[in-house]
């Protein structure tokens, strides 16, 4: 079986160390991370790790095993590309003098739905979202300009399931009840 993309989506408490605890379960399998992006989710005190790698479905489904056995993390989903939505978020900053020559910069505006951030004597600076081969392809297009520097962020992703967080969270804390009730305070059943 080949390899192929998948995004991982690791809710866990925000605790220092959990990245590289995470990332050592990756080394360990020889898994490089393609993309990542930490931030709040929507459930107060938990945070999202959204990681993207190219792996095969049988370890994808053993590196999610092994994460979810880490203390600080309460869920891992795993996704194909066909199963979330997602973008991600570049910034270019363009010289001036190459890009305001002749029509261009409105050309490369409107051509690939780019939005200009800033604008100065030395340098003009654009922002695009979408996907990486999006992102790929006006950088690809900027190059000739005087690109300056260039910044792209990781995979931004929620999934196109109904089931949330929330509700995986409640009936954990409810089978987490049911099983406290039915062991006496001895430990036995």
């Amino acid at each position: 079986m080949g390899k192929q993309e998948y995004t991982l989506s690791i809710f866990s408490e925000n605790h220092i160390g959990i990245l590289n605890q995470i990332t050592i379960i990756l080394t360990r399998r020889q898994i490089n991370i393609e993309s990542i992006t930490a931030s709040e989710s929507a459930v107060r005190g938990v945070h999202l790790l959204t990681l993207v790698i190219k792996t095969t479905g049988d370890m994808v489904s053993k590196v999610a095993r092994q994460m979810e056995k880490l203390v600080d993390v309460l869920k891992v989903f795993v996704h194909t590309s066909e199963e979330i939505i997602y973008q991600e978020i570049a910034l270019f900053k363009v010289s001036t003098k190459g890009l305001l020559s002749g029509n261009a910069i409105d050309n490369v505006v409107r051509n690939h739905h780019a939005r200009i951030v800033e604008v100065s004597p030395e340098y003009i600076v654009l922002e695009k979202t979408g996907h990486k081969n999006e992102i790929s392809d006006l950088f690809t297009h900027l190059e000739p300009f005087g690109l300056l520097q260039f910044a792209r962020s990781g995979r931004v992703a929620v999934t196109k399931q109904v089931r949330e967080l929330n509700s995986y969270l409640k009936e954990m804390d409810e089978a987490n009840r049911v099983k406290a009730e039915d062991v006496d305070v001895y430990g036995r059943n």
